[in-house]
């Protein structure tokens, strides 16, 4: 008989958490962490694609088709890849899926082909950030155009305004952080990620914390909510 992973008085055979929250909430920092601490591997579809696209397998060649075209890989493509990433030793224990689903049909998609299997998605963890504190977080945001380091011209500001504390180098804001495109990314967030709450809700599975605090005190709240 395999082991078990024992968390606090509940005994689980298994955790399959959904990541949820706007661009710039966070999220991916804290499946990390879930990820160290119950020893389950954090999922993105961007690290699916790159790893099936360098082994060469079938499916990453199909994907690629795609991709060398400019155009966006079909969620049955991705879907497939996600299930086939779900067979892999190191998911025995579950996994922390962050990136997807994204649009209410790709949720709909991915608990049907869990349940195909006998399986479903224990928890879909959604870290709630306001927009407003969003678009402050990324459009102060700065990088270095010559090592690549990153601060904030009001949470981890250089010593010299627009010169990089680590190289010297000069400070530019990317594109993706511009107040006006992190407005966009947002919109389309609340359009078409954002009835993901409410699908998870309903199905019992939604866990929710703030966001706003302290990057450690968000990870206890979770880990708080999904022992509870």
């Amino acid at each position: 008989m395999r082991p078990r992973l024992i968390l606090c008085n509940k005994d689980f055979e298994k955790m399959k958490i959904v990541m949820l929250g706007a661009p710039g909430a966070g999220k991916g920092t804290q499946a990390k962490q879930i990820a160290a601490k119950y020893d389950i591997p954090h999922i993105s579809t961007g690290d699916i694609f790159r790893a099936n696209l360098k082994e060469g397998t079938p499916l990453g060649l199909k994907a690629k088709e795609y991709m060398d075209k400019g155009s966006l890989v079909p969620d049955e493509l991705t879907l497939e890849l996600i299930m086939d990433r779900f067979t892999q030793p190191d998911c025995k224990n579950g996994y922390v899926l962050d990136g997807f689903p994204r649009t209410i049909p790709q949720a709909e998609a991915l608990t049907k082909a869990l349940a195909d299997n006998k399986d479903e998605i224990d928890y879909a963890v959604n870290v709630e950030v306001p927009d407003e504190r969003i678009i402050d977080r990324m459009s102060g945001r700065r990088a270095c155009a010559k090592c690549g380091g990153t601060f904030h011209i009001k949470y981890n500001p250089t010593k010299v305004e627009g010169v990089c504390d680590l190289c010297g180098g000069e400070l530019y804001i990317r594109d993706d952080d511009k107040p006006e495109i992190v407005k966009k990314r947002l919109d389309t967030y609340h359009a078409q990620t954002q009835p993901l709450i409410d699908y998870y809700e309903k199905a019992g599975k939604l866990k929710e914390v703030d966001g706003t605090q302290d990057v450690d005190k968000v990870f206890a709240d979770i880990v708080k909510v999904i022992e509870a």
